[in-house]
């Protein structure tokens, strides 16, 4: 299950206004590459919606079926907010549905006829083909 968490008002190249809607996925205990400490965290990923703001403000805290994926990409530069760093990534993350259960239907072996013999003449539906009461 993924939230929503946020929204964010945006420009399209031609100056047109979109909103797009934050999803988070669940949290997850992550190490360090640098400390070798763990530390918590949860995969986010923005997607546009057609919605106007009203709507996205509605929607914040509603929960959707899916995950957020991490996906290898081309190398980018991406500079952390809290520090001003400039960090090279090669992965970006995006909204995955959940992915329908395979549900496989077991089909009986028996015949009708096999399905019938077990049934005395005498309390069949119909012995001529016909309803009749």
């Amino acid at each position: 299950m993924v939230r929503i968490v946020n929204y964010q008002k945006r420009k399209t190249e031609e100056g047109k206004e979109f909103f797009t809607l934050e999803l988070q996925g669940g949290i997850e205990m992550v190490k360090s590459q640098q400390t070798g400490q763990f530390y918590v965290t949860a995969r986010k990923v923005s997607i546009p919606s057609t919605f106007d703001e009203q709507t996205c403000i509605s929607l914040v805290g509603t929960q959707l079926p899916g995950e957020v994926h991490k996906v290898a990409c081309e190398p980018y530069d991406y500079v952390v907010k809290e520090t001003g760093e400039t960090i090279t990534l090669t992965h970006k993350y995006e909204y995955a549905e959940e992915k329908a259960i395979d549900k496989k239907v077991e089909k009986s072996k028996s015949t009708i006829d096999e399905f019938m013999s077990d049934n005395p003449k005498n309390t069949s539906f119909s012995t001529n083909g016909q309803y009749a009461h």
